[in-house]
């Protein structure tokens, strides 16, 4: 029972991952508004027609987010399940420990889809745009927790692995933050922000320095801990990491083309996958094997 919980929250994960991605389309081509206001029908019909392509990928998106939904609910009437039988089974005695993930995961994206019929109503506000982003990046962790079977910190070592994976969500959050101000382009060049290591222009300039600063912290800070820690998967994220930086690089230089934006999106939500997976590590001598 536990692997196929395990399998499905990992299903969730990768539909959650697209969800994110085909999120970033959605902002890149100014798709936000591809069905009109209207939520959860698009255009008020369920299946509209498809007259230009703003509204074929705000639908798609649409259809996705009800898959992820689905496997989401999935997930905790399984979780439900399981703890049910288990407390069964032990006859009334001490209750197991119980396996929250999917609850959370539940919650995470009620908060999720409020979200987005709120950004929809109010026309893309930047400030939801960016809490319906955190919410899914947090809906992404919470299932992969539930997919590896083990907390964030699970040992007492992993501090530093959840501080990668804190350090990874703000530095997501400000990208977001940095595409939806319109501040993408308001430093030119790299790796200084219009040739100065401090720039000196309005607050978009800072939005983006303040982002560019902060992947370069977290650059350096998976650079010191691979090498003290010699783990595959931080050394993983360490190249992504990296990865994510040469494509920005290229966007910046190339006055922000639509591709990388795409690209630079999905090689963020990756990296901070790596990162969650990174500390949601076991300890070698703590593994189990479920059936």
């Amino acid at each position: 029972m536990t692997r196929r919980i395990r399998g499905l929250a990992w299903v969730a994960a990768g539909a959650t991952y697209l969800l994110i991605i085909l999120g970033a389309i959605v902002r890149i081509t100014g798709s936000g508004l591809g069905c009109g206001d209207d939520w959860p029908v698009c255009h008020g019909h369920f299946f509209p027609s498809f007259a230009d392509i703003e509204t074929l990928i705000e639908w798609n998106h649409r259809l996705v987010a009800a898959l992820v939904s689905t496997l989401v609910a999935l997930l905790a009437v399984a979780t439900w399940w399981k703890r049910r039988a288990q407390t069964v089974a032990v006859g009334g005695g001490e209750r197991p420990a119980p396996d929250r993930a999917g609850y959370v995961a539940l919650g995470l994206l009620l908060l999720q889809v409020l979200l987005g019929a709120v950004t929809v109503k109010l026309q893309l506000p930047p400030w939801t745009v960016i809490l319906h982003l955190g919410t899914a990046m947090l809906l992404l962790a919470t299932l992969i927790v539930a997919a590896r079977g083990h907390p964030i910190g699970f040992a007492r070592s992993a501090r530093h692995d959840v501080a990668a994976a804190v350090l990874g969500f703000v530095t997501v959050l400000f990208g977001g933050l940095t595409a939806n101000l319109g501040a993408a382009t308001a430093c030119i060049g790299f790796p200084l922000c219009n040739g100065q290591l401090v720039p000196s222009g309005n607050a978009l300039q800072y939005i983006q320095w303040t982002h560019r600063l902060l992947a370069y912290a977290l650059f350096a800070y998976l650079v010191v801990w691979t090498v003290r820690s010699g783990r595959r998967g931080v050394a993983v994220a360490l190249g992504l990491v990296a990865a994510q930086i040469g494509i920005a690089a290229t966007m910046v230089l190339l006055t922000v083309p639509k591709p990388l934006q795409a690209a630079h999106a999905a090689a963020g939500a990756t990296v901070w996958a790596a990162l969650v997976l990174a500390a949601t590590r076991a300890p070698t001598q703590n593994r189990t094997t479920s059936a």
